[in-house]
């Protein structure tokens, strides 16, 4: 199975973006299919033997909308201007149509004051009431700036489907064609005493202040991105190149892997690469979040984007286009803003049925005031009341809107979001699970003590950490890195090892010099049935310590002991603290034995420790507290915490850490600093609150409005509620959605004390 991401165009309403998710799901091949109407986007799984992009953008053509695949490569450049272009010719076309409409409107609505208000007004010439007149100014006003709600509604009809376009069309229409017969026949009305009046003006004013309400809506939508544009903006657009000894700046496009670059004090870093001559300390805020500069030497690793602030270095490049780690969180950035939340899927039902059952009560609206009143008059403004004011439109922007400037927010912040679900999901969180190395803790452990039971003499202390050390330069695991940085401090050569393996949870082994090296914990010794006494009261006084203890046996028999410390983050307890102010319970998981987990865990502040559990126990433990009834958040960063992070609710991935720890989960932290999670979790409730508040915004106004529009209230008061007030709270009830939704880009996380 692929995925694909389609740009769509001409959805007017959320029944839209139904219409194009049935064509696409429709298509032979299609596995899965989601459109979010906000961002106007489709993310497609299909079966490449059965299909392709083309044929999918060809099913969204055929039913009357267009598609095209979104691609990396003009990730950061054409992609973007077209976007804009496209989004600004289609503003520009209904500005001129605002104007046109808002100019002819003014003129019907003061010629036909007399006819509303029952009054005569001296200043008003009686031409400007003429039925003819406003036939004429308002039919242009109805077939040019309104013609795109008659040829969507056209098409969605020989579609055998109902969209927002066909309520405005059938109500405009109804309100026009009414109009032509006291126009052409008014002898007719005068026999049968009823009055002559005319409603052009009300066709002319709605699809004008829907036009209007478009227009805002449009405007404001292309403010949801801009988070993906300043991702985008922060990209240099040139690079200083080194090549055949001499400087040269060229395109950013045309730098190729294994580059050497130039960098000078405040400019930005081109590509992602690796410093190999001079230092210096880089902004690496509008990548990660981290607010402090970094320093950075040879062997280190820069970030595309970020910026130099005091030293000019040289760098190979490593990663450039489409796989600079800035590309990557845009691609991951539009996928989320392109996904749906589980709240989504009430406004989407709702939507499925909302159109028909409209026309229904419409048409109900009609038959009911004209039998009773035998009015045609109030049934017809009653009915396009109805019409107008029932548009499904801001309830379909409620939730995509929210979830894009949430997502954006979050990248600003340094907080990946991989899709819309674990964005929702993290508000109700009510557990959160700490791996303790690399997460709680710096991930750089270091030896701190080392005792062998033989001592010093002959060189036997360094003998044994040659054949310790040259065992765990197998191994990728923290602890092995440390005891080979030791080794190497200690100016110790090492030496290959024969049959290593490593034993998950437990330790290495492996032959160094024809003898057999054995390095793990306390407990593999045991299993092993390895006396470890000799060496009993060293290790009581590490773990007392908190500090993690390696056993080493050469052939069977214990013969030394390290002490490895890992200092805890700078950040890590004021995040506990606040996680547990926010009424979140925080676990500690580890491998250590529970006397050095307990040290860390008093340090920061946790009351709940779950210690010596393997790499293949985490996701278990996981879902434990998952049984418990508890919504579980796993945080961590080695390969051994992927499947714990994939089993949790939502799994956070420490953004230094693994790739398959990064992959496994929903959401990444990039800086590495645990504040992340605070952020995220209140990023989340924010998020949903406003989600919440838009759905208001969209009900409020169906609920409300379509009953008043039917004449509810005009048995009770006389009351009956104007198509023009109608089309109005119509359009306004979308941008009011909008704004809400753009409230968000003021999200700033919160100290809590």
């Amino acid at each position: 199975m692929e995925n694909t991401n389609l740009k769509l165009r001409g959805m007017s309403c959320a029944s839209c973006a139904k219409i194009i998710e049935d064509a696409i799901s429709s298509v032979r091949g299609v596995n899965e299919c989601s459109v979010n109407f906000g961002a106007e986007q489709a993310t497609v799984t299909y079966d490449p033997k059965k299909t392709n992009p083309e044929a999918i953008c060809q099913a969204v053509n055929a039913v009357g909308y267009s598609a095209q695949p979104m691609q990396d490569d003009d990730l950061f450049a054409a992609d973007d201007d077209a976007e804009q272009k496209v989004r600004q010719a289609e503003n520009r076309a209904l500005v001129r149509k605002v104007w046109v409409g808002g100019i002819v409107s003014a003129i019907l609505v003061i010629g036909s004051l007399p006819m509303m208000t029952g009054l005569s007004i001296p200043f008003i010439p009686m031409w400007m009431h003429n039925p003819w007149l406003q036939l004429v100014l308002a039919t242009p006003v109805l077939f040019w700036c309104g013609s795109s709600f008659f040829i969507n509604a056209w098409k969605a009809l020989k579609r055998h489907a109902a969209t927002m376009d066909t309520l405005v069309a059938i109500g405009t229409l109804a309100a026009y064609l009414y109009s032509l017969f006291p126009t052409f026949l008014p002898g007719f009305f005068t026999q049968q005493r009823l009055p002559a009046d005319v409603y052009y003006e009300a066709a002319v004013v709605i699809i004008t202040l829907i036009l209007l309400g478009r227009l805002l809506e449009n405007r404001a939508k292309g403010q949801t991105s801009e988070a993906i544009r300043k991702l985008m903006g922060l990209q240099a657009k040139t690079a200083r190149v080194i090549r055949d000894g001499k400087e040269v700046d060229i395109p950013i496009a045309q730098v190729i892997k294994g580059d050497v670059i130039l960098v000078r004090p405040g400019e930005k870093i081109p590509v992602d690469g690796e410093i190999i001559d001079g230092s210096s300390t880089i902004d690496e805020a509008m990548v990660t979040g981290e607010s402090l500069p970094v320093k950075k030497q040879p062997g280190d690793e820069v970030i595309g984007a970020t910026i130099n602030k005091t030293g000019s270095f040289k760098f190979r490049a490593t990663r450039v286009g489409k796989d600079t780690f800035l590309a990557q969180i845009v691609k991951l950035v539009q996928q989320a803003q392109g996904s749906k939340a589980p709240i989504q899927r009430l406004a989407d039902q709702v939507t499925g049925w909302f159109v028909p059952a409209v026309i229904a009560i419409a048409i109900a609206t009609f038959i009911i005031w004209y039998n009773i009143m035998g009015n045609v008059t109030m049934a017809l403004i009653t009915t396009v009341g109805v019409l107008i004011i029932a548009c499904p439109c801001a309830l379909g922007l409620a939730t995509p809107t929210s979830i894009m400037v949430g997502t954006g927010k979050g990248a600003e912040n340094g907080i990946l979001i991989k899709g819309a679900e674990s964005l929702e999901l993290a508000h109700k969180l009510q557990t959160v699970v700490l791996d303790k190395t690399g997460t709680i803790t710096q991930g750089k452990p270091t030896v701190t003590d080392f005792v062998s039971v033989k001592g010093t003499a002959n060189g036997n202390e360094l003998n044994l950490l040659r054949l310790a050390a040259s065992v765990e330069r197998n191994s990728e695991h923290p602890l092995a890195e440390a005891v080979v940085n030791y080794a190497k401090s200690q100016g110790v050569e090492l030496t290959d090892a024969q049959e290593f393996e490593a034993i998950a949870g437990s330790g290495v082994q492996g032959y160094v010099s024809n003898q057999w090296i054995q390095i793990g914990t306390h407990r593999w010794m045991n299993e092993l049935g390895i006396d470890t006494s000799a060496l009993q009261e060293h290790w009581d006084r590490l773990e007392y310590l908190g500090k993690t203890v390696i056993w080493i046996a050469v052939n069977s028999k214990i013969q030394g002991i390290m002490g490895i410390a890992d200092a805890v983050k700078s950040s890590s307890v004021n995040a506990i603290r606040t996680l547990q102010k926010m009424g979140l319970e925080v676990v500690m998981l580890t491998g250590d034995n529970h006397r050095t987990a307990e040290v860390i865990a008093r340090e920061v502040g946790i009351k709940r420790v779950l210690a010596e559990v393997r790499p293949e126990q985490k996701a278990e433990t996981v879902e434990k507290l998952q049984s418990e009834g508890k919504i579980v958040a796993m945080v961590g960063d080695g390969i051994n915490d992927a499947p714990a992070l994939a089993q949790a609710d939502v799994g956070m991935a420490i953004g230094t850490g693994t790739d398959v720890a990064i992959a496994a989960s929903d959401i990444t932290l990039i800086s590495g600093d645990l504040q992340g999670i605070v952020t995220a979790i209140q990023l989340s409730r924010a998020t949903i609150g406003n989600i919440r508040q838009n759905l208001f915004f969209a009900f409020i106004y169906n609920v409300a409005g379509i009953p008043i529009a039917a004449g509810i209230l005009f048995p009770f008061f006389g009351w009956l509620l104007s198509p023009i007030i109608a089309g109005a709270a119509m359009a306004f009830s979308s941008v009011s959605v909008v704004t809400n939704a753009l409230r968000l880009r003021n999200f700033q996380p919160k100290t809590i004390g």
